[in-house]
């Protein structure tokens, strides 16, 4: 297991440990908490030796995230190497049916992928949850429906009034609660905190559905997808600052 040269994927050489050991838990363990028979990253000397300290062997993980997203053979003739992030990224947005230009930055690409989750959890929401996210995401309608609302949160996002952080934050704590049994930090946003609260029984359900798919279609999209999902909260909280 090679890494290959890929800005795209240094926004990892410093994100947080916190952050780096979600994704290191997705690449490396099953939905049993088992390692992966298919996984390599806990054999390297990187994470043996630094197995607190994720951003110490950021580019094993990086690898280890570009291994899985290319066909394994055409690794072993590439040398060990995988795929790029953005052709990984571009993977799982065909696979989510996610409308996006694969020419646009990588953030943009990323945002699509994290809409068109947290879209998807809208659909999942009865009248109650529905009122409860209008109120706390201020968001105005003319007409209570649910297209109404979509189309009112989409507007919201293109404005830039809901940031691609706050997004990112939403359905990568949904992610990390679904497949791991934990959240991902975000003390000390009160705001933030709530909104993630509102979108995360529908958010849960959605992904609920999603992973069942993805255990029809595939092993490795259960490693990739939530991968994906994480890096982009990673680039996200980063850009936020």
């Amino acid at each position: 297991m090679t890494y290959r040269n890929d800005e795209d994927l240094e926004i990892l050489s410093i994100a947080e440990n916190d952050d780096l050991q979600v994704l290191v838990d997705y690449l490396t363990r099953d939905e049993d908490g088992d390692l992966r028979l298919t996984e390599e990253l806990t054999s390297t000397s990187g994470y043996k030796n630094n197995r607190n300290n994720p951003n110490a062997y950021w580019q094993d993980i990086a690898a280890e995230l570009q291994c899985f997203g290319g066909n394994t053979f055409v690794n072993f003739l590439r040398g060990g190497e995988g795929v790029t992030y953005r052709e990984v990224l571009c993977d799982v947005c065909d696979y989510l049916n996610v409308n996006y230009n694969s020419d646009a930055s990588i953030s943009v690409i990323e945002m699509n992928l994290l809409c068109k989750i947290l879209i998807k959890a809208l659909d999942e929401m009865d009248d109650d949850q529905m009122k409860e996210l209008i109120d706390n995401l201020d968001i105005k309608v003319n007409h209570f429906t649910k297209q109404a609302v979509i189309a009112a949160l989409q507007m919201m996002i293109l404005k830039t009034g809901f940031s691609p952080y706050k997004i990112s934050v939403i359905v990568a704590n949904a992610v990390a609660r679904t497949l791991l049994g934990r959240g991902i930090s975000v003390a000390g946003n009160a705001a933030l905190t709530k909104a993630i609260s509102v979108f995360a029984g529908p958010v849960g359900i959605a992904l609920n559905a999603l992973w069942l798919a993805i255990d029809i279609a595939g092993p490795a999209y259960r490693v990739t997808v939530p991968a994906v999902i994480q890096v982009a909260y990673i680039r996200a909280k980063y850009n936020s600052y």
